[in-house]
């Protein structure tokens, strides 16, 4: 079984060393880090701390970046890969759990997701309401609780990295896919996980640009429902 772990990563290079360090010590896995065109040193940490790296030329945006991974996978034959976010907050160590649920489950798409059980995660009134919002409004397209819609912790087998080869979304990609896929009749489950504090850079999440990421979300959604996934 081959399990390919996509890290995209822009201007990361105070965190990303340890991001590889972390989960290639899990000895499982090919670490692929995605450097979004970084005008900093992430390409060069992500070398040293022993991944695999695809520089882009131009900024593609966290739907190019991981689709970039997703490419990759899907022309080097990998059975499971993680998505996992290149900033630190993301722990590694559930990475051997989640794939264990995965495979004994048949889950397509597994979610590591802050919110089905209580965690000590906190998270600002804004965004929290966001991901409320955006959980609701799957559920009224889908039929399908989704807790935690906004994570960027993912599992996703074989048959998952050729959809999202094929096509995946630039501005939105987690609410997207996972309402795509659940209408596409792919299971997609929640799993559940602690969240690390951040401890390099900072949200730029405001009242005003929750508000506006809500409604831009919850439009992008419509046109999916209206596509039923397609």
């Amino acid at each position: 079984m081959k399990l390919l772990v996509i890290v995209p990563a822009y201007n990361e290079e105070m965190a990303i060393a340890n991001v590889v360090r972390d989960i290639k010590k899990l000895n499982i896995c090919d670490v692929l880090v995605v450097n979004d065109a970084s005008k900093d040193k992430t390409s060069d940490e992500a070398k040293k701390a022993g991944a695999i790296v695809i520089n882009l030329s131009n900024n593609l945006g966290i739907g190019g970046a991981v689709q970039t991974g997703y490419k990759y996978a899907f022309e080097n034959d990998y059975d499971y890969c993680f998505q996992i976010d290149g900033d630190g907050q993301h722990d590694s160590k559930y990475i051997p759990q989640m794939l264990e649920k995965a495979k004994s489950d048949d889950i397509d798409i597994l979610i590591g997701s802050r919110f089905i059980t209580k965690t000590s995660y906190s998270q600002t009134l804004f965004r929290r309401l966001g991901g409320i919002f955006i959980s609701n409004v799957i559920k009224i397209l889908s039929g399908k609780k989704i807790y935690d819609p906004l994570s960027g912790y993912r599992l996703v087998n074989k048959k998952i990295i050729s959809e999202f080869a094929k096509k995946y979304p630039k501005d939105y990609p987690e609410p997207e896919t996972n309402l795509a896929m659940i209408l596409k009749g792919y299971k997609v489950e929640e799993y559940s996980m602690e969240m690390k504090k951040r401890k390099h850079g900072k949200s730029f999440v405001t009242p005003v640009t929750a508000v506006w990421y809500m409604i831009k979300v919850s439009i992008a959604l419509l046109i999916v429902k209206c596509r039923k996934g397609k």
